[in-house]
This record gives structure tokens, sequence and C-alpha cells, in this order.
């Protein structure tokens, strides 16, 4: 098989952890580029099951309060390091992009095909911020499961997280992590 540039950034991309991420983060136009990438995945009966919630700037901050307050009030013995450390869960990068997951009635595309879209999405735009030269890491974390905490960040009651992407500049080269054998995943029928 030639050369491909594209199987081989694809066979080596790598999550970096937000902490690690440096820099401003995507441009305006960069941002709309990624968001764009990610709405063009696997979507049966064109139904759009997801929606982008972008976090920057100041916005990471006051979502970073709202997630802190519920943590407080689900934790009362929460110590202030524990509520402050939830306080900075989207401030780490300089971008986050949440992708929330809306399953509507369908006939013929069931609810679990319209979650896999949505993660389709969140992958679309990890891998679209790292083409860029940019870290990302798709990550959740309790608040992506927690009702009060979700409503606080603008996600309805009928809407799940499938993800929050943080992007950032990328300091250094993250090493790899050990790999599964494809060996072990694959059966042959």
């Amino acid at each position: 098989m030639a050369e491909n540039p594209v199987i081989d950034f694809l066979k080596n991309r790598r999550s970096v952890k937000p902490r690690e991420m440096r820099g401003s983060g995507p441009s305006p136009a960069e941002i709309e580029t990624i968001l764009t990438i990610g709405a063009r995945v696997p979507d049966h009966g064109k139904l759009a099951p997801w929606r982008f919630i972008v976090f920057q700037g100041d916005a990471r901050l006051r979502a970073g309060d709202a997630i802190a307050q519920v943590f407080a009030k689900v934790n009362p013995d929460a110590s202030t390091e524990e509520v402050d450390k939830q306080r900075g869960a989207l401030s780490e990068a300089p971008l986050v992009i949440a992708v929330v997951s809306i399953t509507r009635e369908h006939p013929k595309v069931p609810a679990w095909e319209q979650q896999l879209s949505a993660g389709a999405a969140c992958m679309n735009i990890v891998t679209a911020a790292a083409a860029m030269g940019y870290a990302a890491n798709w990550l959740t974390g309790w608040f992506a499961f927690d009702r009060d905490a979700l409503a606080a960040l603008g996600v309805a009651p009928n809407e799940k997280i499938a993800g929050f992407i943080h992007i950032g500049g990328l300091a250094q080269k993250p090493e790899d992590r050990p790999r599964p054998s494809v060996s072990d995943l694959v059966t042959r029928f």
C-alpha cells in the first residue's frame, strides 16, 4: 500500500490531557470548520441528533461555577479545594465543545443509532482539531450525567451529553500508550 498521510495521521492520533494544553486555541474560523466537520457524520434519517455548546473564554469559568455549585450541593461536606477543583473542570483547555445527544422518536432510526451518531460527531471534532495541529481530548465527568449540572449548562431534560471535547495548543508531542492488538479484537464469521 502506498504512503497515505491521512492514514498515517489516523494511525498516530493521540489524546492529550487538558492540563497539558497550552496556547489560545482555535480561531473563530477554525472553530467553525471544526464544528462543520463535527456535523458531517453518519446520520440515518437526516435527524441531526446532536447539537454543540461552545465554552470559550469567560464562558468556561461561568460553566465551572455552575458545576461547582451543583457539586457543593450534592457533597455538602466537600472541602473548598474539592469544590474549587470542580470549578476548573472546563477551564484547563482554551476551548471546550460539548456534544449534546438528542434522541428523537423515529419509526426507522432507533435511539441507539442516533446516540452513535452523536458519538461520531465527538470523534470528528477530536480528529478535526488534531488535524489542525491542536491537542484534543474527549471526556465526560460526573457532571455529564447529573441532571442539575446539565440544566445549569443549558442541556434540556430530553438531552444527554455525548462528550466534552477539550481543545488547545500542543505543548509537546504526546507519548503513545499501549494499544490492544487488533488480532485480539477480531473474529471472523
